[in-house]
Order: structure tokens, then C-alpha cells, then sequence
């Protein structure tokens, strides 16, 4: 029996994927996003365990729902390639009930440990959070080289892709990292459309409440304008940005 550790689980989403979703939070993370909104998903001891046996189980009670609506079931985090085994299970189970799978991942694992799970899934949202390598470093902790990896892997084994960038005023908002998102996303052909995801502060209470600093407690939400200016940058690369 395979188990994986759980955050938490929304049986309604609508945000993460097509459709109506119900979202699996795996525990565990290896990055460290200085606006992380979801701090408490990082300790890969946390959570609750379940099997996938069990996780299928509850997505089934949904399906109507999902069908209808061309929703699924979608893998989210902290990383949920954290727990390689445990995805790969759930979503060879989930296709043989005929559920769309959905994997939102940082990008920040290796091909070989990936592959298995991709060879069941329907889509990917690849969040690329900064394209600049030693500021991607600064702001998440790591650096660029493997979500680019994936990126292109994704490309060479046609996976429907969702690219999805935050949006942070004075950290991601430059016109050197959104000219090379441009750039770099008009370079693959299989990414149906790209977010850009307005920074915003609902989170930040997480690490309140957890006695952590929160670096960029001075850094303002995104607004419509902000949205505006760097959609119009990326536009110039032939790149269609998609805001909700």
C-alpha cells in the first residue's frame, strides 16, 4: 500500500487546473519562497498520511462533478514531487477512473524521478518564479537550471502546459526577468497559456502565527497596472498571457 503525507485537501477548487478540481497539498518542500503563502506545508514530517487507495476513494464521491464541469483531481504543495511514489500511484489509479490529472510543481526535481508520474498526467502548472538565476536563488533558495530542464522535457514529451509566474513588486516585476520569460516561453510548444499571478499578502498570517519573519512584509500587492505592464512586456515575444 502506498502512502503519501497530506497537508490538506480541497474537494472544490476552481483556480488550480480546468474545471472543478479537487486539490491534493502534499506535505514538503525544498524550496524556501520568501512569499511563500503556504509556510506551513515546508516540515516534510507534517501533515496527515493517507493511501492512495484512500485518496482515490474520496475523488471518486466528486466525479460527477468533475466530469461535467471537465475538472479532475490536481497534485499541489509545498512540492508534491516530494513523494514521487506515492504521485506515480495515484495518478496511474486516477486514469483508470477516467480523472483528468493535473501536477503543480516548482519544477525543482530531476527528469528520472519525474518521468513516472508524467506518463499519467494530463497537465502540468509549472511555476517558474524567477528567470534571473542568482535572484531566483535569492528569492526561493535555489536557482533556475531545473525547472528549464523540466520545462523543455515537458516541450519534448508534449505535455499540456499552464506556465505560472507571481508577480512581485520590485522582485519579479523587472523588465530583464520578464523579457527572458517571454523569450523563453515562446521558445516551447506545448504551453496552452501563461498566468501571471498577482503577488498578494493573505498569507503572510501563516507566518505570523508560526513565530517566522516575514521578509517582505514591506513589499505592496500587485495591482491591475502592475498586471498590465509586464503582460505588455511578455507580449512583445508573441506570448498571450492569460489574467482572470
Amino acid at each position: 500500500m502506498v502512502k503519501g503525507r497530506v497537508h490538506s485537501i480541497e474537494t472544490f477548487g476552481t483556480v488550480d487546473g480546468p474545471g472543478i478540481r479537487f486539490i491534493l497539498f502534499m506535505q514538503g518542500c525544498p524550496l524556501r519562497c520568501k512569499y511563500c503563502h503556504n509556510r506551513d506545508t515546508w516540515d516534510t514530517k507534517g501533515g496527515k498520511e493517507y493511501s492512495t487507495d484512500e485518496i482515490i476513494t474520496q475523488v471518486l464521491k466528486y466525479s460527477s462533478y468533475m466530469k461535467f464541469s471537465g475538472g479532475g483531481i490536481t497534485a499541489s504543495g509545498g512540492e508534491s514531487t516530494l513523494q514521487p511514489e506515492f504521485l506515480t500511484d495515484l495518478f496511474a489509479k486516477a486514469k483508470k477512473n477516467q480523472i483528468h490529472t493535473c501536477l503543480d510543481t516548482s519544477g525543482f526535481v530531476d527528469i528520472d524521478t519525474i518521468d513516472p508520474i508524467l506518463d499519467n498526467t494530463d497537465l502540468v502548472l509549472l511555476d517558474l518564479k524567477h528567470m534571473v538565476d542568482e535572484k531566483s536563488k535569492d528569492l526561493t533558495g535555489v536557482g533556475t537550471e531545473k525547472v528549464l530542464k523540466l520545462a523543455k522535457h515537458l516541450d519534448e514529451r508534449n505535455i499540456p502546459v499552464w506556465i505560472r509566474h507571481v508577480l512581485v513588486p520590485g522582485i519579479t516585476d523587472d523588465v530583464e526577468n520578464l523579457e527572458k520569460l517571454g523569450q523563453f516561453v515562446s521558445t516551447l510548444n506545448n504551453v496552452e497559456r501563461l498566468e501571471l499571478l498577482p503577488y498578494h499578502t493573505l498569507g503572510v498570517h501563516k507566518w505570523q502565527n508560526m513565530g517566522i519573519d516575514y521578509e517582505l512584509k514591506d513589499v505592496e500587492n500587485a495591482t491591475d497596472e502592475d498586471i498590465q505592464r509586464a503582460t505588455k512586456i511578455i507580449n512583445k515575444f508573441g506570448v498571450k498571457v492569460f489574467n482572470k
